[in-house]
């Protein structure tokens, strides 16, 4: 069964999950039903959004798009959180509303609810367990949650059947809330520096010069770049300076990348004479005895 699938699986679970528990809020007046039902149907639409950037995202790269679609699913990651952003801060609003002004609640129906929602999301989190990239990662995550929030929501719910303390219920979905954000905060923290070509996560740049260094034949590198597509797949290029055969030199340092986690490098080869004709070269994280500078003369 394909990823993707599991996915679609994922979406139409929640938006029939979504409408049945916006209901369910309404008919036992909790607050914390209501506030899992925007949740849900946030995440609903936002997997739904995941399920199509994510059938993009594995098409080849053609000349449109030569690298490739994969950044396509962490846009799907993006659009995600933020929907979650704004549908956590509603449900805090609303939470901080009912704290002020309670209201009745039925008990017994929210106790029903809760465990018909913890039931149907675990078995949605079950579905979507084997996903791996960032976005499936997400959706996944999403699932978790809400168990998690249903399982509260019971707890809640016995609690309340029993003591009438009815302040639990949007206290509840306060700390529901408060959940999504801290999480929605940190995915897109994670997008954006995939965005922002940062250097992906586990790999040192030092590490890779000082490996490459080691390799006998090779008397510098330079101009060292690496960045992901997705959070996955790294991509590198640099400059070697090298006298030895071009062909044995590339094989070990693709080899050596491979186990630094890079999957695909471009490597350009130079010779201990060449003029690098960047002008930024004399300034390489190349801290070793060729230093490669240039000789402007005036």
């Amino acid at each position: 069964m394909k990823k993707e699938n599991n996915i679609l699986v994922a979406f139409i679970l929640n938006l029939v999950f979504s409408v049945f528990e916006f209901f369910g809020g309404i008919v036992t007046g909790s607050v914390a039903i209501m506030s899992d039902a925007l949740h849900d149907a946030g995440d609903a639409a936002s997997i739904g959004i995941s399920y199509f950037l994510e059938k993009k995202s594995k098409k080849g790269p053609d000349e449109t798009f030569t690298y490739g679609y994969q950044r396509y699913s962490v846009i799907g990651s993006v659009i995600t959180t933020l929907v979650l952003l704004f549908g956590s801060v509603a449900v805090i609003y609303n939470a901080i509303r009912r704290i002020i002004v309670p209201a009745q609640i039925n008990y017994d129906g929210m106790i029903i609810f809760a465990l018909v929602g913890a039931l149907v999301n675990f078995i949605a989190a079950y579905v979507t367990r084997h996903g791996n990239s960032l976005n499936q990662r997400a959706v996944n995550l999403h699932m978790l949650e809400d168990v998690l929030g249903w399982v509260v929501v019971l707890i809640g719910a016995v609690i309340m059947r029993f003591t009438d303390i009815s302040v639990i219920d949007p206290v509840m979905s306060v700390a529901v809330a408060v959940f999504i954000l801290i999480n929605a905060l940190k995915n897109l923290k994670e997008a954006l520096d995939l965005f922002l070509e940062k250097t992906p996560e586990g790999i040192d740049i030092h590490e890779i010069e000082e490996h490459i260094l080691s390799i006998s034949g090779v008397i510098g590198v330079h101009h060292i770049h690496v960045w992901s597509m997705d959070g996955h797949n790294n991509y590198a290029t640099m400059h070697v300076v090298t006298g030895g055969d071009a062909h044995e030199i590339k094989d070990k340092i693709r080899d050596e990348l491979k186990h630094l986690g890079i999957g695909h490098a471009t490597l350009e080869l130079e010779r201990e004479n060449e003029h690098c004709h960047e002008e930024n070269c004399s300034v390489t994280i190349n801290s070793h005895a060729h230093h490669h500078h240039h000789h402007h003369h005036h």
